[in-house]
């Protein structure tokens, strides 16, 4: 399971502090959907990039059992004077995994063809979260952290995310901030309403829903 415990964040500007989160405390069971809902700088991207280690708490701690994928479309990890191809390389290294089975992936997955020989920095934000996207799926992880990132590209694209991700992948855990209410009411078992720094748990997923339409 993954653990939040008394999460607290806080940003400085100058001289002044503003606390995004303020003692988040849950736990995510395997095979949960948890969704994340709250208005926009509500702090639901904070949360995700704390849970998967991208920004450290400013108190408090995650404990992780399980395996965590980075957040999907989180494209801050790429060196951008690498190819496409060279940072499907450096991942397949750091997870230990064969790098022809990623590059085949990719390829297929990411639809990006040529661009994949040309260096990240030259990539559209829709191609960088292509990349992303397949780079995270690449690997199989417990838990996959999203943010909002299914909904990026074609028709076509959000079809395949769709099935990788929410079909073939249904007895992982997973936890998805989104907009989205109805596909939050689709997939997800749980959801948690991030407002004012403070997180609530619901078990009935309509009725959080029903609460952070009257925000």
């Amino acid at each position: 399971m993954i653990i939040c415990k008394d999460l607290c964040k806080s940003y400085k500007h100058g001289l002044k502090s503003k606390r995004v989160l303020d003692n988040v405390n849950f736990t995510v069971e395997p095979g949960d959907r948890i969704a994340l809902l709250g208005r926009n700088g509500a702090g639901k991207s904070t949360l995700i990039k704390l849970i998967g280690g991208v920004e450290m708490p400013t108190s408090g701690k995650v404990i992780r059992n399980m395996t965590l994928s980075w957040p999907l479309g989180f494209a801050g990890g790429f060196q951008g004077s690498l190819t496409g191809y060279d940072n499907a390389r450096f991942i397949a290294r750091i997870y230990q995994r064969k790098y022809s089975d990623i590059r085949a992936f990719i390829e297929e997955f990411t639809e990006l063809g040529n661009q994949l020989k040309m260096p990240v920095k030259t990539y559209s934000s829709g191609m960088r979260a292509r990349l992303a996207f397949g780079l995270s799926l690449a690997i199989e992880f417990d838990c996959y952290l999203i943010d909002e990132v299914i909904m990026v590209g074609d028709q076509n694209f959000n079809r395949k995310c769709h099935h990788e991700l929410l079909e073939r992948r249904q007895s992982r855990s997973m936890i998805l901030a989104s907009h989205s209410t109805e596909l939050i009411q689709q997939v997800c078992n749980r959801a948690i309403l991030v407002h004012n720094g403070q997180a609530t748990e619901y078990d009935d997923v309509n009725q959080a829903v029903h609460d952070y339409s009257n925000l």
